[in-house]
């Protein structure tokens, strides 16, 4: 594609974006007295409070339309399709575990927006907040609620051209030590010390031992899933074609979105599960394009977000291969579960 073609589509992207925030604005406006949903069906949301301790609860962003769209809420986990309880609290993307939770936020100006990310306690206050330097995309939180990380599209990288490019950032929150990005580490490919400008990385996803961690490496036009070690900062190369790995509960699965080849450029993604011991691949019964990062509900389950009429709605699927996708709650996405 010619320098020109890049700027005509990123143009055309963006004006895209903001046709389709300027509706979002126009949309919520013209139902803000509508007090729950907008549509018969829809999910039921009330304001109440929403804690990220205790069992048995999901938390996501509501994306039904009404006055508390965009906000953190909670549910039942085993009734994750009925009344939500509204934190108040709004965020783009989110996550938790252990009772801290990371929350990845737009901040409007007058001109244009910045974004930030917020460390929460149990109780959804903040703690600490970082700027986050682009459009918000990934986020995660370590199994002991000690690290938190998230993955932004930036722009005005060199060697991205008009292409966006990604940071991931990772910060201690028991001490606030950030990570601003993970191209601070030494890479390891195949074996061999490896360094190239155009090495991006996104998806961040952790172990239970506070040091290991999985995330996306992208370079030379290949994607890899790569293994971290946050007390030696390095990351190694594991197996490729791999994007936004999320690991399982008992450590010894990487559940992943792979381009598949043959199917349409706006659509690539099929979501598959890579055993960490043998490495095999293991294509999952979910047949359309997901463009998240799935999340393990318990060793046998994923949960990820597809398009829906509300923006998106929350489906699982057997981890093993069997079995079919089920939607199990309209309007929401970023999922958490607690306990």
């Amino acid at each position: 594609m010619t320098t020109r073609s890049r700027v005509l589509v990123l143009v055309a992207a963006v004006a895209v974006l903001a046709a389709v925030g300027l509706a979002a604005v126009l949309h919520a406006s013209a139902r803000a007295e509508r007090r729950d949903h907008p549509r018969a069906g829809g999910p039921r949301v009330t304001p109440g409070p929403v804690t990220l301790r205790g069992s048995g609860r999901l938390v996501f962003r509501n994306m039904a339309w009404g006055p508390h769209r965009d906000e953190l809420t909670a549910v039942p986990a085993a009734d994750p399709g009925g009344p939500r309880t509204a934190s108040g609290l709004k965020c783009l993307r989110f996550h938790a575990a252990s009772g801290t939770g990371v929350c990845l936020q737009a901040v409007h100006g007058p001109v244009s927006d910045t974004y930030r990310a917020l460390i929460l306690d149990s109780r959804l206050h903040t703690v600490d907040r970082y700027d986050v330097p682009g459009i918000p995309s990934r986020a995660r939180v370590s199994p002991t609620g000690h690290f938190a990380a998230w993955t932004a599209f930036v722009g005005g990288d060199s060697y991205a051209g008009t292409d966006f490019s990604t940071r991931a950032a990772i910060v201690d929150t028991r001490t606030g030590r950030l990570i601003p990005s993970l191209e601070s580490f030494r890479i390891v490919r195949d074996g061999r010390p490896y360094r190239a400008a155009d090495a991006n990385f996104w998806g961040v996803t952790f172990a239970a031992d506070d040091r290991t961690f999985y995330a996306t490496l992208a370079t030379g036009g290949r994607t890899y899933l790569v293994r971290g070690d946050l007390r030696d900062r390095t990351v190694t190369t594991l197996h490729t074609n791999v994007e936004c790995p999320s690991l399982s509960p008992d450590g010894t699965r990487i559940a992943y979105k792979k381009r598949v080849a043959g199917l349409p450029e706006d659509a690539p993604w099929r979501l598959y599960v890579l055993d960490l011991r043998t490495m095999r691949e293991t294509p999952l019964g979910e047949p359309r394009s997901v463009d998240d990062q799935a999340l393990w509900r318990d060793t046998r389950t994923l949960v990820y977000a597809l398009p829906g009429d509300y923006g998106a709605d929350l489906y699982e699927v057997p981890a093993d291969g069997s079995g079919q996708p089920r939607r199990i709650s309209p309007a929401a996405v970023s999922p958490a579960y607690l306990g």
